[in-house]
């Protein structure tokens, strides 16, 4: 954080500055912004990507495709390493 500010105050001079940048950087912002919003206060919305691989799951699911006992404890331990 600079020195001596508050947040508030940093975050008023960051808004300053992001003003003058190009709209790509802005956008950027905004998406964070939303982003970081959205985790602590806010409903999570799934991407259309999330959504798909939900789907997909669900109907493996529905289709009693399940990994079995064995095939959980080799993914875990493979991670675990």
């Amino acid at each position: 954080m600079l020195a001596n500010m508050t947040a508030t105050k940093t975050l008023d001079t960051l808004l300053e500055r992001a003003e003058t940048w190009p709209d790509e950087a802005q956008a950027e912002l905004v998406q964070s912004v939303l982003d970081i919003e959205a985790k602590h206060f806010g409903v999570y919305r799934l991407s259309e990507e999330e959504r798909a691989a939900v789907r997909e799951g669900l109907e493996q699911m529905r289709q009693g495709n399940f990994a079995s006992d064995e095939e959980v404890v080799a993914v875990f331990s493979r991670h675990r390493r």
